[in-house]
C-alpha cells in the first residue's frame, strides 16, 4: 500500500482564541498538517491539537517570511496544499486624520507582507497544484464610515488577489478571497480618540461606538472558521460547473452587503452609513458655508 501523502496548510496570524486559531482545528480535524505562525511559538505550546505546528513569523519582516519559507520547505518536502494569508492590522480613523507612520504600518502588513507570502510561497504551491486564500472584507467595498485607510488597504488586497488568481491559474493554484464581515477577532484595535481639529469632534460619540461595531455584532470566531475552511476544501462547486470559486462571503452582514454592492445603487450603502453614524450633524454644525 502507497504511504498516505500529507496535507500542508500554512496559516498566518494564529494566535489563541483569534481567527487563524480556529481557522487551524478546522483544518487539522480535516486531516491536514497545519503549520501556524505567531510571533512567539514558546508562548503558547503545546498546540491545541497533535497536527498542528507553530512556527515563528513576523509578518512586516521580510528576512522573517524568507526563514519561514525555508522551514516550511524543509518540513514539507518542497510541497504546500494551502496558503492561508489570515493575519492584518486594523486601523479605524476618519479619512483625514491618519497617521502617516499608521498608515505604512497598514499598509505593510495588510497588503506588501501578504504580497510577499504569495510571492516566496507560490513554487511550493505550484508543485501541489495548491491554493492562496486571502482574508479579504466587506470594507474593501463599502464605504464604512471611519474606516477609509482600512478600506484602501483591503481593496489593495482584492484587487492584488484578483489578478493573482487570473496568473496562476495555468499553474493550477487556486486564489480564493474570502469577502468577511463582521467577527469576533483578535484583530489588533487600539482605543482611539479623534485628534484635536478633526471635522468628526461634533460625531464623538458615534466614533467611539465604531470603534468596537464589528466585534459587538460579529459572527461567532469558531462557526466563521468552520464555514470558510468548508468552502475552501470542498473544490468548486458542482465540480466547476458553474466557474472557479473565487470569492466566499462570510461573516456578519455579508450576504445583505453582496445583495446591496450586486444588486442596488452605491448610493444606498452611501445613505446607510451616513445615517447611521449621524454624518448629518456635521451638515448642520458647518452649515456648509465657503470659509474662504
Amino acid at each position: 500500500m502507497a504511504p498516505e501523502i500529507k496535507k500542508y496548510a500554512l496559516i498566518t496570524g494564529c494566535t489563541p482564541g483569534g481567527i487563524g486559531h480556529f481557522l487551524s482545528l478546522e483544518f487539522a480535524r480535516k486531516g491536514y498538517t497545519v503549520l501556524s505562525t505567531v510571533r512567539n511559538p514558546d508562548k503558547y505550546n503545546p498546540p491545541p491539537h497533535p497536527s498542528i505546528t507553530y512556527l515563528p513569523l513576523e509578518l512586516t519582516a521580510t528576512e522573517s517570511i524568507a526563514a519561514l519559507k525555508d522551514t516550511v520547505a524543509g518540513i514539507t518536502n518542497g510541497h504546500l496544499d494551502i496558503l492561508y494569508n489570515n493575519a492584518g492590522r486594523n486601523y479605524t480613523v476618519p479619512a483625514l486624520d491618519f497617521e502617516i507612520s499608521e498608515l505604512h504600518e497598514l499598509f505593510q502588513a495588510n497588503v506588501y507582507s501578504v504580497m510577499q507570502m504569495c510571492q516566496a510561497f507560490a513554487p511550493l504551491l505550484i508543485a501541489s497544484k495548491g491554493t492562496i486564500v486571502q482574508t479579504g472584507s466587506l470594507a474593501a467595498i463599502m464605504p464604512y464610515v471611519w474606516g477609509a485607510p482600512y478600506c484602501a488597504s483591503k481593496a489593495a488586497l482584492h484587487a492584488y488577489s484578483n489578478t493573482l488568481r487570473v496568473e496562476l491559474a495555468p499553474l493550477g493554484v487556486r486564489v480564493i478571497t474570502i469577502i468577511t464581515g463582521g467577527v469576533k477577532s483578535n484583530i489588533a484595535r487600539v482605543h482611539r480618540e479623534l485628534p484635536q481639529g478633526s471635522y468628526m469632534i461634533p460625531l464623538a460619540k458615534e466614533y467611539e461606538r465604531r470603534l468596537v461595531h464589528s466585534q459587538d455584532l460579529g459572527m461567532d470566531t469558531e462557526a466563521y472558521a468552520r464555514s470558510c475552511v468548508a468552502q475552501v476544501t470542498c473544490g468548486d462547486a458542482y465540480g466547476g460547473l458553474l466557474g472557479k470559486t473565487r470569492w466566499i462571503w462570510e461573516g456578519k452582514m455579508s450576504w445583505i452587503v453582496w445583495f446591496a454592492w450586486t444588486w442596488l445603487p452605491t448610493s444606498v450603502l452611501d445613505y446607510y452609513f451616513a445615517r447611521k453614524y449621524k454624518l448629518w450633524k456635521l451638515k448642520d454644525m458647518y452649515g456648509g458655508k465657503k470659509t474662504a
